[in-house]
């Protein structure tokens, strides 16, 4: 959907694995967000990743049983399909104002994704204070009864730069995903840049889950996939390497089927191939 998203961000190299372990659930948890690795998986998936896959029975199935967000840009109504629930996502606090305060989201919508990055669709001021932005949408859908997800994307880290080392680790010294995990149900980790290095991959997903969990306890972290994202083709291997070592850290996955377009100029081609095998696997 979104550049970072698609693993737009260089490789980094390397890094240590941390180690960290699954969220108990949470009581009191806003309506439609459920907490921490459990019996189902969940999955976020963008409306037009949703419509592609649920073509395989088997994969749809599997869905079925797992918990499901589907990703809508404003404006689209949701599929209704394999029992998921629409979230609507933004990339700037004033849109998701406009639409949250107008009533403008589907009926059903129980939560709202803030989605900002350094892209032209997230105002400079934003990108370079998230964690004020993402307190002042939590603000919003308090209001609203809404649950609030962030996916802080990992070029972040270069609005606020810090000397030495990739990128990914300038991400965690800036304690991100634990700055946003104080005030949001759900925290993605855009770590799909990393998936065709299942190590790095690992490391980075681990310590930001860590980091978000010793802020909340009972957030829910998810991780980031793609299946075609920018650079070297990826393979199904790689992805379940990446799912296959970081699966204990995350209660799930945004996976994502990219197009090549304004908000990721230099992705491959789709792929929803790829992500039927990986639901096929690890859904459930």
């Amino acid at each position: 959907m979104t550049c970072v998203l698609a693993g737009c961000s260089a490789h980094p190299s390397g890094g240590s694995p941390a180690t960290t372990g699954p969220a108990p659930s949470a009581p009191g948890t806003p309506r439609g967000v459920t907490t921490g690795p459990g019996d189902r998986s969940t999955w976020m998936l963008t409306r037009d990743a949703l419509s592609q896959v649920l073509s395989d029975p088997s994969v749809a199935a599997r869905l079925e049983a797992a918990r499901v967000y589907e990703i809508l840009p404003p404006g689209k109504p949701p599929l209704a399909a394999a029992g998921a629930e629409p979230v609507v996502t933004f990339s700037s606090v004033s849109a998701l104002r406009r639409a949250v305060d107008g009533g403008q989201l589907p009926s059903g919508t129980r939560a709202v994704l803030y989605d900002p990055e350094v892209w032209p669709y997230t105002p400079v001021s934003e990108q370079r204070n998230p964690v004020r932005a993402a307190q002042q949408a939590a603000a919003i859908t308090r209001t609203h009864h809404l649950s609030l997800i962030v996916a802080p994307a990992l070029d972040l880290a270069t609005a606020r730069p810090r000397p030495g080392g990739p990128l990914w680790r300038q991400y965690l010294r800036l304690n991100l995903a634990g700055a946003m995990a104080r005030v949001a149900s759900v925290v993605e980790v855009q770590a799909q840049s990393l998936e065709r290095e299942p190590r790095t991959y690992r490391a980075f997903v681990r310590a930001a889950a860590a980091q978000a969990r010793a802020a909340s306890p009972h957030v829910t972290v998810l991780a980031g996939l793609s299946t075609n994202p920018p650079g070297p083709v990826v393979s199904g291997q790689q992805l379940a390497s990446a799912i296959q070592a970081s699966r204990a850290a995350v209660s799930g996955y945004w996976l994502n089927i990219p197009g090549p377009g304004p908000r990721c100029p230099a992705c491959n081609e789709p792929r929803p191939d790829l992500a039927r095998q990986m639901l096929g696997e690890f859904a459930s």
